[in-house]
C-alpha cells in the first residue's frame, strides 16, 4: 500500500495533458496580466486593516518589521513556486508540483487542504465585501434619510442577524459569471480593479507621509519581539495571493519565462506598500490609537481629510474585488486539475467547448461560495486560510530540494538561488508561522483533513490515472 500511496505523475505526462485540446485550457495571459493576478489576491483588506490592528493588539510600531519577516518567509516560498511553476507549467499550483515531486497522497492533502484554502477565504471576502459596500452606500443615501436595510445584509445567525447577506451572495455570482466567460476577460476586469486600488493607495502615501512624527515610532517594540513575531503570523494572511498565480500556468501564453515575473513582481510590490503604509500610519497617528476596522480612514481623519476617506473606501472596494475575483479564479482550476489525474470524478474536467474555461468546477465554486457567503458571520475560521496555504508552502519548499536531485536532468527555466539554503529557509519560516497558531485551529485543520483521507481511500486511490498505469478517460468539452 506504502509505494502505491507515494507514486508520482511524470513531468511527461503532466505537460501532455496540459497540451491536449479536448482538456487544456485557452493561453492567454501576458506576464502583465499575471503581476495584476498576484497584486490582485494579495492586496485587499490587509493593507487597510491589518496593520493598524496589529500594532495596537501585539507588535506597535513594529508591525513594520512583522510586515518584513513575513514577507521574507513568502519570498522563500514564491521562489520555490516560481522554479516550479517554470519547470511544471501545468494547471494545480501546489497540488500539480506534489503529484510530481512527493507523491499522490501529499498531493491530495495538498489539494484537499488548498479548496479549504480558497472556498473560506473567498466566503469570508465576500462577507467583507458586502459590509464596505453597505457601508459605502450609507454614507451616499444616509443624506436624504434612507440606509440599507440590515436584515438583507447579514447571516441569519451572529451577533446582529439578520434574513440572509444579499449583497455578498451577488457578488460572488457575478464574479463567477465572468470567470466562465473567459480568463482574458477576467482578467482585464481584474487589472482594473488593481490599478483603481493601487492608485488610492498611492495618494493616501503621498498624503500623509509629509505628516510623520518620528517620535510616534518610539519604543520601537513595545510588546517585545514575541509580539512582533505574533503580528507576522497573523499578517501573513495579507500575503496570501501570489500563490494564486501558479494555477493560471496553464493559461499563460510563455509560462516559462512569465510565471516568475508574475509570483515575484507581485510580491515585491505589495511588500513595499504594506511596509510604506504601516511606516505611515505608526508614524502619523500613535500606535494605541489605530486599534480599529479602518486604521487608514482615521488616519486621514485624524489629518483632517474627511474627503479622502470617501476615496479610500472606493479603494478598499476595488481591492476587495480582485481579492475575490482571483480566489473564486484559482479554486476551480485545482479541482480542474484533481479531476483530470482521476482523484475526483471526470465530470469536473470537462472544459467548456467555447470559452475554454473550467466552467463547472467554476459553477459548483461559485455556489458553495455564494451559500456559504449568504448564511454565514465571519468569524475564526479564516485562521484556517493561513494555516492551510502554510502547509502548502513547506510541501513546495520541500517539493523543489526533492526535485532538484531526484530529476536533476530536466530543464529549469528558472532556478531558486541560494540553494538548499533558501528553501531550507521556506520551509523553517513557514513551518515556525503555523505553530504560532492557536491550537483550535489546528483541530479544525486535521479534522478537514481526515475528511479528505476518508474521500481518497473510498475513491480516489482506486480512480486514478495512475492505478494500474491507465490514464482516466477524458470527458468531452461540452458547452
Amino acid at each position: 500500500m506504502a509505494l502505491p500511496l507515494m507514486r508520482t505523475k511524470p513531468l511527461a505526462r503532466l505537460l501532455r495533458d496540459a497540451d491536449d485540446q479536448q482538456r487544456g485550457l485557452k493561453r492567454a495571459l501576458r506576464w502583465w496580466d499575471l503581476v495584476a493576478i498576484g497584486i490582485g489576491c494579495i492586496i485587499g483588506v490587509g493593507i487597510f486593516v491589518l496593520p493598524g490592528v496589529e500594532a495596537a493588539k501585539h507588535a506597535g510600531p513594529g508591525i513594520i518589521l512583522s510586515f518584513v519577516i513575513a514577507g521574507a518567509a513568502c519570498a522563500c516560498a514564491a521562489l520555490c513556486y516560481a522554479e516550479l511553476a517554470a519547470m511544471i507549467p501545468v494547471a494545480g499550483s501546489a497540488y500539480t508540483y506534489g503529484y510530481a515531486t512527493l507523491g499522490e497522497i501529499l498531493a491530495w492533502i495538498i489539494g484537499w487542504d488548498l479548496i479549504l484554502e480558497y472556498m473560506v477565504g473567498a466566503s469570508l471576502v465576500s462577507i467583507g465585501w458586502s459590509a464596505y459596500l453597505v457601508n459605502f452606500v450609507d454614507h451616499v443615501i444616509g443624506p436624504f434619510g434612507w440606509m440599507v436595510d440590515h436584515r438583507f445584509a447579514a447571516a441569519p445567525w451572529g451577533d446582529q442577524p439578520g434574513f440572509f447577506n444579499l449583497p455578498a451572495l451577488l457578488i460572488v455570482l457575478f464574479l463567477s459569471w465572468l470567470l466562465v466567460r473567459g480568463i482574458q476577460e477576467s482578467s482585464r476586469v481584474n487589472l482594473v480593479m488593481v490599478i483603481i486600488k493601487l492608485a488610492v493607495i498611492m495618494v493616501f502615501i503621498a498624503l500623509a507621509a509629509w505628516h510623520i512624527k518620528p517620535g510616534n515610532w518610539a519604543p520601537f517594540m513595545p510588546f517585545g519581539f514575541g509580539g512582533v513575531m505574533t503580528a507576522a503570523a497573523i499578517v501573513f494572511l495579507a500575503y496570501v495571493g501570489f500563490d494564486a498565480v501558479s494555477t493560471t500556468a496553464e493559461e499563460a501564453v510563455n509560462p516559462q519565462r512569465d510565471l516568475p515575473i508574475g509570483i515575484m513582481g507581485s510580491l515585491v510590490i505589495s511588500t513595499l506598500l504594506y511596509v510604506s503604509v504601516a511606516a505611515i500610519m505608526t508614524g502619523v497617528v500613535p500606535y494605541q490609537q489605530l486599534g480599529v476596522a479602518d486604521p487608514v480612514a482615521l488616519v486621514l481623519n485624524v489629518l483632517e481629510m474627511p474627503w479622502a476617506s470617501m476615496l479610500i473606501s472606493v479603494g478598499a472596494l476595488a481591492g476587495i474585488t480582485s481579492v475575490l475575483l482571483v480566489l473564486l479564479m484559482g479554486q476551480p482550476r485545482i479541482l480542474f486539475a484533481m479531476s483530470r489525474d482521476g482523484l475526483l470524478p471526470p465530470l469536473l474536467s470537462r472544459v467548456h467547448a467555447r470559452y475554454r474555461t473550467p466552467h463547472l468546477t467554476t459553477l459548483i465554486t461559485g455556489s458553495v461560495v455564494a451559500i456559504a457567503a449568504a448564511l454565514t458571520p465571519i468569524n475564526v475560521v479564516a485562521e484556517l486560510c493561513s494555516i492551510g496555504t502554510l502547509f502548502a508552502f513547506v510541501i513546495v519548499s520541500a517539493g523543489v530540494i526533492a526535485l532538484r536531485y531526484s530529476r536533476s536532468d530536466v530543464k529549469r527555466p528558472f532556478k531558486v538561488p541560494l540553494f538548499p539554503l533558501v528553501p531550507l529557509l521556506g520551509i523553517g519560516l513557514c513551518g515556525y508561522l503555523m505553530i504560532s497558531l492557536p491550537g483550535m485551529t489546528w483541530l479544525r485543520f486535521a479534522v478537514w483533513l481526515l475528511i479528505g483521507l476518508v474521500i481518497y481511500s473510498g475513491y480516489s486511490f482506486r480512480h486514478s490515472g495512475l492505478a494500474g498505469g491507465a490514464a482516466v478517460k477524458p470527458e468531452r468539452p461540452r458547452s
